[in-house]
């Protein structure tokens, strides 16, 4: 009898998705002789500790120990929690660090407390002690910058003098810190970059005056005060983002500030000046500015437009260590990389991020296969592909020594190779938990679009055991795959096979990798080809399989997948005939403004879009079983929006059921218990759901 405290769900919970005990957070010194990393003891501890890697050796050794350091819970600011949030970061102890350019000296915080380590002598020392955040030391490795209260701080390391670099008074402005557009949509978690000289430092300044304020109460706790947001919802004002230039002299240069809306990233090193890239508040414009450090002037050095958007891909612009500016841009259908503004990737090469920017670039990119994202290097104007194998892979360090972090179907967790100059010349192990499930999938290209997809039965079975039902796990939406060549992407949807299910998992329209046609189809039509596409890709796979019976057809999904499957039960009931929907959005102009406004303009220019594409005004036509399922803690898809589509179904006289998480934020809950028995009541709605439409259908 399997131990209900060792089940696959509490283990998954336990593991966070099997994540816990894999290497990450790569640094390589630069005389390639050392490779920094963090990882958690075991695969079931959260609490990752630093460690080293030797490279010619091949030996590791910890450097900093999170348990000897931090033996109790950890305590941390809201401003912190906040980061973590937006990053998806489940893992404790030491989460982030950063070096200096020579590798003499590391910074981190943990539990709030600002720590140093000397590389050389591995001596720890403790720094601050409380609310620290994102600290990290200057090039030349004598001071540390962090922030502390909304106000960016520096510690002279050789005196230990603590002091201000720039604040002011209000919890409304925030210096030093990235405001939870640029960390929820734009991929940019810090608010701060030193100068190449560590002399100076160029900081975000942001004002959330003008954005209304949201609250998200505790109803399990009515005793405690309500936590009051500013949330920047589609239409409304964002928060007021300006930059200024600061010396750790006292100057003070304020940046010319340009009608562009979002600071999309900032890159500043010894190859130029620093670069921002910012966006029009349509996103259909962004620009590459140079900053003059000395007035705070900007220069155009690039503007690139669209009538759709443009996308934003991660790592850039940036310099070469020669001064040569570095892109990514579409053309020819193809996201690709430029280099003072020529193509050096081919059309068919979708790039996905940069990774590292020297005298070579390091990136990652899909080649014609989107399920697949490889590992790349220039060589001057030339390309080599660095990862080998079939799968995912994830580069780290340089162009030159490069950590190669590899998922696939054929292993559990990753697989962790250093190359120098390409070749294999060490190994970082991992300790991740195997999860102890055989995956049973079948890998499709469907339908006219070639939709990727895979198709999970359970484990033994046989066709001659009769028809499964079937369910649909998408996530389905922009900017995330579910269909990618690795076993931790199908863990999940394996076991829920294994519960007696065809499993569905699709990538539709709008889905990364496959150039920005592929994923602006979506524009203004979020609802109607989302959906269009999972039904197209239930029918084709259906049509060579007849073991899926279509008339027992469930969907699932959280987030963006709860809002697809709320759809679907709302205007294919032909198709669904139960639906669980985790965290929707029910009503975009209640989400926040980057992500909504890409796709629908605000609400103000196109209220048709905004009602078409919510699911409010379609309450009255619900004739499917609708379970929705909503943390009351959430900071991104504010818990109104279950609200506010139960509301509109009773008002409508349309049987659903709602299922609160108490504390539980966008995040799905981390409590083994809760976790687990969330998923068991998923399924068992499911079934009963879908026999009781089978036996109507019989009656």
């Amino acid at each position: 009898m399997t131990d209900p405290a060792n089940s696959f769900l509490r283990l998954q919970a336990r593991t966070r998705r099997f994540t816990l005990g894999a290497p990450k957070g790569f640094r390589v010194s630069p005389d390639h002789t050392r490779v920094l990393f963090l990882r958690s003891e075991t695969g079931t501890d959260p609490r990752n500790s630093l460690w080293s890697l030797d490279v010619a050796s091949g030996t590791e050794s910890k450097l900093v120990d999170a348990v000897e350091l931090l033996p109790g819970e950890e305590e941390l600011p809201p401003e912190e929690r906040a980061r973590r949030e937006r990053s998806r970061e489940t893992s404790g102890g030491v989460v982030g660090y950063t070096v200096d350019d020579e590798f003499s000296v590391a910074a981190f915080s943990l539990s709030g407390k600002l720590y140093t380590l000397d590389l050389a002598t591995g001596e720890v020392t403790k720094r601050v002690d409380g609310a620290v955040i994102d600290p990290r030391p200057n090039p030349t490795g004598t001071h540390v910058a962090y922030v502390r209260d909304r106000r960016l701080r520096v510690v002279d390391l050789a005196t230990g003098e603590d002091s201000e670099i720039v604040g002011e008074d209000g919890d409304e402005i925030a210096w030093g810190l990235a405001e939870f557009i640029a960390g929820e949509e734009m991929d940019r978690s810090n608010g701060y970059w030193w100068s190449p000289d560590g002399l100076s430092l160029l900081v975000e300044r942001y004002d959330r005056t003008p954005v209304p304020r949201w609250t998200i109460a505790d109803p399990v706790n009515p005793d405690q005060p309500a936590n009051v947001v500013a949330y920047p919802a589609a239409g409304v004002p964002n928060v007021e983002v300006s930059l200024a230039i600061l010396g750790l002299d006292g100057a003070h240069v304020d940046v010319q500030r340009g009608d562009w809306e979002y600071l999309a990233s900032v890159h500043w090193s010894a190859g130029g000046p620093p670069l921002l890239a910012v966006q029009s508040r349509d996103q259909r414009r962004k620009q590459i500015l140079a900053v003059d450090p000395a007035d705070g002037s900007v220069t155009t050095l690039h503007t690139e437009t669209d009538p759709v958007w443009i996308d934003l891909v991660p790592g850039v612009p940036a310099w070469t260590a020669g001064g040569r500016l570095v892109d990514v841009r579409a053309s020819e259908g193809s996201h690709r990389l430029t280099i003072d503004g020529t193509a050096v990737t081919e059309p068919g090469l979708q790039v996905r991020s940069v990774v590292a920017v020297g005298n070579e670039v390091l990136f990652s990119a899909s080649e014609q296969d989107p399920t697949q994202i490889h590992v790349y290097r220039t060589e001057g104007d030339a390309v080599r592909r660095l990862s080998g194998t079939d799968g995912v892979h994830a580069g780290a360090g340089s162009a030159e020594l490069t950590v190669l972090s590899s998922w696939s179907l054929t292993h559990n967790g990753p697989e962790v190779t250093v190359l120098d100059d390409g070749k294999p010349v060490a190994g970082i192990s991992s300790s991740t938990v195997d999860p102890g499930l055989v995956l049973n999938l079948k890998w499709l290209t469907l339908g006219e679009r070639g939709l990727r997809a895979a198709l999970l039965l359970p484990t033994g079975y046989d066709p001659a055991d009769g028809k499964l039902p079937v369910l649909l796990d998408p996530y389905g939406g922009p900017h995330a795959q579910r269909v990618l060549q690795s076993r931790n992407a199908f863990l999940v949807p394996q076991w829920l096979a294994d519960q007696g299910f065809a499993v569905l998992v699709a990538d539709g329209r709008g889905t990364p990798g496959r150039g920005p046609a592929w994923e602006q189809e979506i524009a203004g039509k979020l609802a109607e080809v989302t959906l269009a596409d999972q039904v197209d890709a239930l029918h084709a796979v259906a049509a060579t399989r007849p073991e899926l019976d279509l008339e027992r057809v469930a969907i699932r999904g959280w987030s963006y997948g709860g809002y697809l499957s709320a759809l679907a039960v709302l205007r294919r009931p032909d198709v669904f005939h139960a639906g669980i929907a985790g965290a929707p959005v029910t009503d975009w102009s209640l989400y926040d403004t980057h992500y909504t406004e890409r796709y629908l303009g605000t609400p103000q220019d196109e209220p048709e879009s905004y009602r078409h594409n919510s699911l409010i005004a379609d309450a009255g036509e619900l004739s499917r079983a609708l379970l929705i399922v909503h943390g009351l803690a959430d900071d991104n898809v504010f818990v109104a929006h279950s609200l506010r589509l139960s509301s509109a179904l009773l008002a409508a006289g349309k049987a659903h059921t709602f299922l609160p998480l108490a504390g539980a934020t966008h995040m799905t809950p981390q409590a083994e218990e809760v976790a687990e028995n969330l998923m068991r009541v998923q399924v068992e709605w499911i079934k009963t759901e879908l026999a009781a439409h089978a036996q109507k259908g019989r009656s």
